[in-house]
């Protein structure tokens, strides 16, 4: 399947809160809820503006993952950037029904490609430790595994540990 990365745009918000809505089962079963006020129509939409306003400051970027109809399959992100450290920090996630297909894997090489002309030397990411699939992605990425938080969290009535991960791209 052909996909490609697009900045977030404030034309999304609807398709996007569908995509949130239609896979938070699943995404609640591999990373920590965004709780239940975030699926509140109005309260996304400020919060869509929210992350709009922080890109165009630079401080993070959003993408959204798309096919050849522009249909959303999942998000992509670098947030968190630290301008003076060159440090950023991922995120990803891919709906339901494209889970397996390799969509993860293919965005996160387009957004390595997207990011070279940007002033960061290194990517931090991390998964839960269940999350096996994220991990195979990251590593074929070029991602080290650097750590396993000794910490334990709950979620949905089982304990989990973080697995953190770096890439370094230059410097």
């Amino acid at each position: 399947m052909d996909v490609f990365i697009e900045k977030l745009d404030v034309k999304d918000a609807e398709d996007l809160y569908k995509f949130e809505l239609e896979n938070r089962t699943l995404f609640e079963e591999m990373v920590p809820t965004r709780g239940d006020d975030y699926y509140n129509p109005a309260i996304f939409k400020k919060r869509h503006k929210s992350l709009l306003e922080e890109q165009v400051q630079g401080g993070s970027y959003f993408y959204l993952i798309k096919d050849k109809d522009s249909s959303i399959l999942g998000r992509i992100n670098l947030v968190d950037i630290d301008k003076f450290q060159k440090i950023g920090h991922l995120g990803y996630r891919v709906g339901q029904a494209y889970t397996g297909k390799g969509i993860a894997n293919k965005a996160l090489k387009l957004l390595l490609e997207t990011i070279t002309d940007k002033e960061i030397n290194q990517i931090k990411a991390k998964t839960t430790a269940n999350n096996i699939a994220s991990q195979k992605v990251l590593e074929k990425n070029g991602f080290d595994r650097v750590a396993t938080s000794d910490e334990e969290f709950e979620m949905n009535g089982q304990n989990f540990n973080f697995v953190y991960y770096t890439l370094s791209i230059r410097g």
